[in-house]
């Protein structure tokens, strides 16, 4: 039986399944509705998120905004988590420098991410990023050379890899920058175009 939302984040505030949580402020736990019909999945929080206890508030998450509005996208009716729940970092005086968390760090997070898809049932995974793909397809999946399609999993539900809006946020060059989110947009078009045709078949 699928837990709800409520339990699994009441659950996931004691994790210990691996030593990231000593230093998080709190678990970041998924947010977004039961029923929803897309489900976002990122890396992990950040500086911002770890402080707040939501996903996706910081630049990154204003990145995501932004590009959703523009591919069609309501974001208060997509479910919005990260592969890895707590915010790996290394301290740089006052500043807390992001990590990229390891594969066993990603493992040891896995089951949450299991379990957040069995309690919404998408009928869509967009992951954002080697870190969100590579717990996802439970190994480690380019980016590029699977990106912009949609993917059977073997439970029936479909994914789409797609870059991480931080990645975007970390380009030096503006026409990059441009270029780079547009590609951005027409993947998340993908996922907005899927949910039309199941409108329309429901």
């Amino acid at each position: 039986m699928a837990s709800s939302l409520k339990t699994l984040r009441e659950e996931a505030d004691g994790c210990r399944a691996c030593h990231l949580w000593k230093d998080a402020t709190q678990t970041v736990f998924g947010e977004g509705p039961q029923a929803a019909r897309i489900m976002l999945v990122g890396e992990q929080p950040g500086d911002k998120e770890d402080l707040a206890g939501k996903p996706f508030v910081g630049p990154a998450g204003q990145m995501l905004d932004r590009a959703l509005e523009d591919a069609g996208i309501d974001r208060g009716k997509v479910y919005v988590t990260n592969a890895v729940k707590h915010f790996k970092f290394v301290p740089r005086g006052k500043i807390r420098l992001h990590q990229k968390p390891n594969t066993s760090e990603i493992r040891a997070c896995r089951p949450w991410y299991e379990r957040e898809l069995k309690s919404i049932k998408p009928d869509l995974v967009v992951a954002m990023g080697a870190t969100a793909a590579q717990s996802v397809f439970g190994k480690i999946t380019p980016i590029n050379k699977n990106r912009g399609r949609l993917i059977d999993l073997d439970d029936g539900t479909r994914a789409l890899v797609t870059v991480h809006p931080s990645y975007l946020l970390r380009l030096p060059d503006a026409r990059a920058k441009a270029l780079e989110y547009q590609r951005f947009v027409d993947d998340l078009r993908i996922a907005a175009e899927l949910l039309r045709k199941l409108a329309r078949a429901a």
